[in-house]
């Protein structure tokens, strides 16, 4: 049990990048944990829709480079022809195709029936590493300006401070220019007289 519970974590570590098969150790079964990361959505590397995510994760498989997922979305299709595939050295499995709905690629698989070493794999979803891309949420840091953090939500009372603040500066710049007149005005006088 405590083996799922920290390859759940190693999930979490993927980033919004492509996994090729030279970055897959590194991308999904580093041994670095960061506590700070959000859920993963995986999805489809070709078409980009989300096939699965890390909250329905069954585990990984180094040798292989897959993943394991519980659940999928509905944008994963299940084959519905079996055939045979050699996991390993006298392990010959029926499997069925994972296919993407938007582009038609094939992501991963299914096992059907297992030797006994792989009943762990049995009736879990299989994705190859390869074939997929992710995304953590919350990763995104841009915002708009008007998203800063200093900014304040315009609300009733928010907007009755403005607006007051908009009267007050309305009556100053009026007593200004009255101000303003009775000078030029004295200066205009002045000027006559001389």
């Amino acid at each position: 049990m405590a083996g799922r519970q920290k390859s759940s974590k190693h999930c979490q570590k993927s980033v919004n990048s492509t996994f090729d098969s030279s970055t897959v150790e590194e991308k999904l079964f580093s041994q670095v944990q960061d506590d700070d990361d959000g859920p993963v959505v995986f999805i489809c590397g070709k078409c980009k829709l989300p096939v699965g995510d890390s909250l329905s994760w069954g585990g990984s498989e180094d040798s292989q480079n897959q993943i394991q997922l519980k659940r999928v979305t509905d944008n994963v299709i299940v084959g519905e022809e079996t055939r045979l595939h050699e996991a390993g050295k006298r392990a010959l499995c029926l499997v069925v195709d994972l296919v993407c709905r938007g582009c038609r690629s094939v992501l991963g698989m299914v096992y059907a029936s297992t030797p006994k070493s792989l009943d762990h794999k049995r009736l879990t979803f299989c994705f190859n590493v390869a074939d997929i891309d992710s995304y953590e949420l919350g990763s995104a840091s841009q915002m708009l300006a008007a998203e800063g953090p200093k900014e304040q939500p315009v609300t009733l009372e928010y907007r009755g401070t403005v607006e007051q603040q908009l009267t007050e500066m309305k009556l100053l710049v009026v007593s200004m220019a009255q101000r303003m007149e009775e000078l030029e005005s004295g200066l205009q006088e002045g000027s006559d007289d001389a």
